[in-house]
């Protein structure tokens, strides 16, 4: 899935999707927020993930310590998993990793599939195709990831 085929404009709704909606999407949440506020852009953003296991808890400590430090909020963000209502309330829903595609395939209503891509298909000048979990490692791979997400948020919003 590429975004060369995706007319950015008139997307009015954005959902970031990774596996427990406690590093990668809440992260992308923030920083996409935060980022297109400052252009003066109101849109509907929220983060999910693919399992529910987190629901209804903060982000993890150190994706928000991470974020804090670049000048990120992450007030009221909460995991909670994705659903098949987001398919409708979502224009663009952006997974972290291709694991993340897949289980959003099998829920996703086949005449929606195409709201479907990866977050870094808007990343300018990164050679990744995914953003890794950081969940396991350490500090620098939460840097790592807003590294990322930063640089595909500002490749969306420069489409828009």
């Amino acid at each position: 899935m590429t975004n060369k085929t995706l007319n950015i404009k008139g997307i009015n709704s954005v959902l970031f999707i990774c596996m427990g909606n406690i590093c990668r999407s809440p992260s992308a949440e923030a920083v996409f927020r935060h980022k297109m506020k400052a252009q003066g852009l109101s849109l509907k953003v929220d983060s999910a993930g693919t399992l529910g296991a987190h629901a209804k808890e903060k982000p993890d400590h150190r994706a928000q310590k991470a974020g804090i430090a670049r000048g990120y909020s992450f007030d009221g963000i909460k995991a909670r998993q994705v659903t098949v209502q987001d398919f409708s309330d979502f224009d663009l829903i952006l997974a972290m990793d291709h694991d993340n595609i897949d289980e959003l395939k099998k829920i996703a209503p086949p005449a929606m599939l195409d709201k479907i891509h990866l977050m870094l298909d808007f990343a300018v000048g990164h050679e990744e195709e995914q953003v890794p979990d950081p969940y396991y490692g350490g500090a620098k791979g939460f840097d790592y990831v807003l590294d990322l997400v930063e640089a595909a948020s500002d490749g969306l919003l420069a489409k828009m």
